[in-house]
């Protein structure tokens, strides 16, 4: 058979057979046959000789991208929830509206605690105006009152704390103030208590309440109504009980004796109504709103807010677009741990008293603190113990004579005690 021939039509030499290299046992080149051939059939891949690295396998660079990925990934999360958690500050921040009273106030307040009390003044603002005066019968002149004042005293240890209602009507001594615009707002002898935010907004509310209490207002909160409906709806109503049926036209509220549960709108008519319950003097309303600061607390202790998030975010949104604050409060981290110091005190650790008064003898209308268990209840709060047995026992209903209210010539009569209209808690009144 002819040799075979290579591209350029010379003869190859024939390769020789059955020689020594292609015995087994042989002297092949260096490599052996397959590597004499060179790349083709049979070819095989030499294993890595000692000490030299192998490459890496197809499965290493997988797990090498997803290890990648996955860090990409936790890191754009937690970037994600710092520019979510710091929208969340701002957007609640700027929710808060705060009034700077302690320029126009005065050197002239009673001193400030050194035991670890404190003491806090709440108002409910009545605005007669914008969206306040369509909710639950409000009047609509444009003005703004303060129809509900409470005195919070928080003991040493911060474990219990004692509420005081001040009725609106209580006659009191007015000092000069200074108004949010500027104006000068003289003394009166003998004014309405709500007449002062009227007059001369929280500051001088503010200055009225220490020269009645002779105590140091620490901080103040006002709620304003129609965020106080809107906060009530976000944690899903509250549950109140009543002893006798309530029927107000004014606030609309129409609700028979026992439990009920009160959506935003029923709750604020709940708190304002006032013709529909007991005497239909605003000591009767006073209860309502006993009662209500207590139904609030046990629902938002019972609405899981910390376990769902959503809701948490709703609740704080709502409560900061409806609250007024002194500078000192206005921050999220203010209000935080105002919550904070307050969160051991729940319903069984907060005794609630209207302050004991008597009706004026210059209109049956009126009322100014009674003598001597009004002055037994200050100087209590203002010594840092707990509210007097005299203050929470029931008036005497026979007809007294008393002395004038502190800062006040307007004598009175016949103790005024609200009529019971609503169960529950430790409110005493």
């Amino acid at each position: 058979m002819a040799a075979p021939k290579d591209e350029a039509g010379r003869r190859r030499p024939r390769r020789p057979t059955g020689g020594a290299e292609d015995r087994p046992g042989g002297s092949g080149p260096p490599g052996g046959p397959d590597e004499a051939d060179g790349p083709g059939r049979g070819e095989r891949t030499a294993a890595p000789r000692a000490g030299v690295e192998a490459g890496p396998t197809p499965g290493t660079g997988r797990r090498r991208r997803l290890t990648r990925n996955l860090a990409i990934g936790a890191t754009a999360l937690v970037l994600l929830a710092a520019g979510a958690a710091g929208y969340a500050y701002l957007k609640l921040n700027g929710n808060i509206r705060s009034v700077d009273i302690d320029g126009t106030l005065g050197e002239a307040r009673p001193p400030a605690a050194t035991d670890g009390s404190f003491n806090l003044l709440v108002l409910g603002s009545d605005s007669r105006g914008g969206a306040n005066g369509a909710l639950a019968g409000g009047a609509t002149d444009g003005t703004a009152r303060s129809d509900t004042a409470m005195v919070v005293h928080v003991n040493q240890d911060h474990s219990r704390a004692s509420v005081v209602s001040i009725p609106r009507d209580t006659l009191v001594a007015r000092p000069v103030c200074t108004a949010p615009d500027g104006r000068n707002v003289p003394a009166a002898r003998s004014a309405m208590y709500n007449s002062a935010y009227e007059v001369g907004g929280p500051a001088c509310a503010v200055k009225t309440t220490e020269q009645l209490t002779g105590l140091r207002m620490d901080h103040f909160v006002e709620i304003d109504f129609a965020g106080f409906a809107d906060l009530i709806d976000t944690i899903g109503g509250v549950t109140v009980t009543t002893a006798a049926p309530i029927s107000d036209q004014d606030s609309g509220l129409k609700l028979p004796a026992g439990t009920h549960h009160l959506d935003g709108d029923q709750a604020l008519a709940f708190v304002r109504t006032r013709h529909g319950v007991g005497d239909g003097s605003d000591l009767g309303r006073i209860e309502l709103q006993k009662q209500m600061v207590k139904s609030i607390m046990a629902q938002v202790g019972g609405a899981g807010l910390t376990s769902n998030p959503a809701k948490l975010w709703a609740t704080a949104d709502k409560l900061t677009r409806s609250v007024t604050t002194d500078s000192d409060l206005a921050s999220v981290n203010s209000l935080v741990g105002l919550v904070d110091t307050l969160r051991p005190i729940g319903p069984d650790q907060m005794t609630m008293v209207t302050l004991p008064v008597a009706t004026a003898l210059s209109d049956a209308n009126r009322v100014v603190p009674r003598h001597p268990e009004s002055d037994l209840l200050w100087a209590a709060l203002r010594a840092d113990q707990p509210v007097p047995a005299a203050v929470t026992s029931s008036p005497s209903a026979s007809p007294t004579r008393t002395p004038a209210a502190k800062g006040s010539t307007a004598a009175s009569t016949a103790p005024r005690s609200p009529t019971a209209a609503v169960t529950g808690g430790r409110a005493a009144g």
